[in-house]
């Protein structure tokens, strides 16, 4: 299948387009009732407490998602009430600007969810704001608001009671996606005439998704009651499937070789270009699969790999088989056939039986896998000085604000003026990085979906074709707003423009008040970012360092303790494993975003490239040596092998201390393990193998030495 139409696929059946959606109706069928009653302002009141509630309806287990729009609810009633009775003093309206900014921006510190229910809050504050009326009235509007945050809330959870495993499928078909164009870009490292550094980059970005989509679905499966209840043969799938999934991608990380030499070698003889072909219809049959369970229906296998490999094998044979260097490809034959194997797997889910006849573990047990954030006052106390990084960010959203408050009243373009507010609260982020992209995106978006809108209004007279259209722009709204920023602001836009012309407004005159509100929210948000308490990615790059070093040295002694005849509980491999996963992802996204920071800001970023790509060569040669020792089917090996393992342990430690001068541990004391050797193979390429560790080991320690200079 063409990729182009294997993605549009993905989109039609993703949790983007099926929240936009319910999104939409939530918003507008309030509306268009009320408007058949002859109320459309309680209409749109209404739909105003549905569009701040769904702010708080990210992804996740229902549990949270209904606590988290509850919480929304609450805020939102209290701030759009007290919105109402202050907005008559600009004095005390700018004192409850102020003190809510700050207070919802503290809220990022419980998660996401928490930071999306101060976004509610914020928003409901910033849309009352130039509404006027008595108190009676006040108290009817903020209970109309509260309406619609229920009604939000109640389909919600009904469209979850209906369809309760639709979103971990969504989730799952997505995170296989996002895999099988990580093996493709793997593939291109096979191809000849490659940028080999450019290949790699693009093979870290896509790991950060990787990690994110897997992050996103664990936490969907193991914190979702009803999923891991044993009684839910679905639910039960899933997580079974998922933990095949977690396996593979073991497979398809666990190979890394010296690419230029490869193709140096072999670059003319065919192999490696078959190779890639294979990764290629590999990557394609693993799209195959995410898009079926995504799209709930069921698929088979169209792609033999057995025959593939033995068109190769037949090649290699042709070689020299004196040659060493031929192992290499030997060895990518095998991995080859271990990922195959379990895409294979994959199918099981297709084959409910198969899957189900395994067990799920204890609650416990996968508990372990997620991170459980505690909602308390201690932690918001604590953070309450200036060496915290989200205390700096809500002082500097406060201040920018009240700027924007300002410079808002001053000004008296008109009475939607609060497009200021909203687009800093909206543009300004923690990192500078982050917010200067937004701002490019805002900007941009702005202009393109101003142009839009107004040509539209120019040559579209007809109302009824122009609710129509709203419709659409709100539905491309709704489905982008977590998917791409600048696309949800071009059918933003429009949308806004359209709606206010509805309502009797010239649109020329919003179209120019839009882009001037967006240009000095834009502006303000880029400034403060730069010059009020500025956060430097580069900071923080030293702790990211220190975690993934860390994973690494345990993901070595797990090696070493195979080696040494010792049993390994899965649970402790896996944790590791994904521990290495995550580490190397996060440090991988702060160094992408330094390189959004000033010049004269970013650190090392040559030094700290490198060091995100040599620990990724390690790692990936740990995990395969792990595998091929599993196969091997050797409890012990000889002191001389393990003697090499232990010495890559050593150079990692010694980088351990050198990057953390203050609680750098003392070297690891070398167990005594009784070295029976059960038996003496030839033990050349793992040999070769641990050599080529060792030699990564010492690159990282030097590169750990100019860092700490």
């Amino acid at each position: 299948m063409d990729l182009n139409k294997q993605h549009i696929r993905y989109f039609l059946f993703s949790q983007y387009l099926a929240d936009g959606v319910r999104t939409t109706l939530e918003i507008v069928l309030p509306v268009i009732i009320a408007a058949l009653l002859g109320h459309i302002e309680m209409g749109y009141t209404i739909a105003l407490g549905a569009l701040c509630v769904s702010v708080s309806d990210i992804p996740g287990p229902v549990e949270h998602k209904r606590n988290g729009m509850m919480y929304c609810m609450a805020f939102v009633f209290v701030i759009a009430l007290l919105t109402g009775f202050l907005n008559k003093n600009v004095f005390l309206l700018g004192l409850l600007i102020a003190c809510s900014s700050f207070f919802f921006t503290m809220f990022s510190i419980y998660g996401n969810r928490a930071a999306s229910v101060g976004t509610g809050a914020l928003l409901v504050m910033i849309l009352r704001i130039s509404t006027v009326a008595p108190p009676t009235e006040i108290l009817f509007d903020c209970l109309l608001i509260l309406n619609g945050g229920v009604w939000y809330m109640a389909i919600a959870l009904l469209f979850f009671r209906v369809t309760p495993y639709r979103p971990a499928q969504r989730a799952l078909g997505e995170c296989i996606h996002a895999m099988a164009n990580y093996l493709r870009i793997k593939a291109a490292f096979y191809e000849d005439k490659k940028d080999f550094k450019n290949e790699y980059h693009q093979l870290v970005a896509q790991q950060i998704i990787v990690n994110e989509k897997q992050d996103s679905l664990r936490e969907l499966l193991y914190k979702n009651r009803e999923l891991m209840e044993e009684s839910t043969p679905q639910g039960k799938l899933l997580i079974l499937t998922f933990a095949d999934v977690m396996e593979l991608y073991e497979q398809i990380t666990a190979t890394w070789y010296d690419y230029e030499s490869l193709h140096e070698k072999f670059g003319d003889t065919g192999i490696l270009e078959n190779i890639s072909g294979v990764i290629k219809n590999v990557a394609t049959e693993m799209d195959n699969i995410g898009l079926a369970i995504q799209s709930n229906i069921a698929v088979k296998k169209q792609y033999s790999l057995a025959n593939d490999l033995e068109k190769i094998s037949a090649q290699i044979a042709g070689l020299e088989e004196t040659d060493p260097g031929n192992l290499v490809l030997k060895n990518i034959m095998v991995n080859l056939f271990n990922i195959g194997s379990r895409v294979d797997e994959l199918f099981n889910y297709f084959l409910a039986g198969k899957h189900v006849k395994r067990s799920l573990q204890s609650g416990s047990y996968y508990n372990q896998f997620v991170s459980h954030q505690q909602i308390d006052f201690p932690l918001f106390r604590n953070n309450l000085n200036l060496q915290s990084s989200v205390f700096r960010h809500s002082l500097r959203m406060m201040l920018t604000c009240l700027a924007g408050f300002i410079i808002a009243n001053l000004i008296a373009f008109s009475h939607h003026s609060y497009w200021i507010l909203l687009t800093i609260i909206i543009i300004l982020k923690p990192g500078f990085g982050l917010t200067k992209e937004r701002n490019i995106q805002r900007l941009f978006g702005t202009i393109g979906g101003a142009a839009i809108g107004l040509l539209i209004l120019a040559f579209i007279n007809n109302s009824n074709i122009l609710y129509a259209l709203i419709i659409f722009f709100m539905l491309g709204t709704y489905t982008f707003q977590r998917l791409n920023y600048i696309v949800m602001v071009i059918f933003l836009t429009p949308y806004v423009l359209i709606l206010f012309h509805l309502l009797g407004l010239p649109f020329w005159d919003i179209a120019q008040e839009r882009l001037l509100d967006t240009v000095i929210g834009c502006t303000l948000a880029f400034l403060a970012s730069y010059l009020l308490f500025p956060h430097w990615q580069s900071t923080e790059l030293k702790s990211y360092m220190l975690n993934v070093v860390k994973a690494n040295i345990e993901y070595l002694h797990k090696l070493k303790e195979k080696m040494c005849g010792r049993e390994i509980a899965v649970l402790d491999y896996k944790l590791v494993r994904k521990e290495l996963y995550v580490s190397i992802a996060n440090l991988s996204a702060a160094f992408h975003r330094m390189l959004n920071d000033p010049k004269n800001k970013q650190q090392n970023s040559s030094q700290t490239d490198r060091f995100v790509v040599l620990n990724h060569i390690l790692s990936s040669n740990v995990a395969s040596l792990s595998g091929s020792i599993n196969e091997s089917g050797i409890k012990i090996y000889p002191e001389d092998i393990l003697q090499k393992i232990k010495m890559a342990i050593r150079t990692m430690e010694k980088t351990l201390q050198i990057l953390d001068t203050e609680k750098g541990p003392g070297l690891m004391a070398e167990e005594d393990y009784n070295n029976t050797i059960e038996s003496k193979p030839n033990h050349l390429q793992l040999s070769n193998q641990l050599d080529f560790i060792n030699k990564i080991a010492v690159d990282i320690n030097k590169l750990s030495v100019e860092l700490a200079a």
